[in-house]
């Protein structure tokens, strides 16, 4: 499978296009920013390696 990079700003335009959002031009660049930041992010949690002996808690408890 060829490896292709992620263009954050196309993201942005298609899924506006496809969720019907008139997303104005001056709000467009703040958007590409914060979807930036959330690439980030997303990037250092799927970095992390889970051992596979490590069981998916059921029940979340304070």
């Amino acid at each position: 499978m060829e490896s292709q990079e992620f263009n954050v700003g196309e993201y942005v335009d298609q899924i506006s296009l496809l969720l019907d959002l008139q997303l104005r031009d001056e709000y467009r660049d703040g958007v590409v920013a914060n979807f930036e930041r959330i690439k980030a992010i997303a990037l250092l949690v799927n970095e992390f390696s889970i051992p596979e002996e490590i069981e998916v808690a059921p029940i979340f408890e304070l």
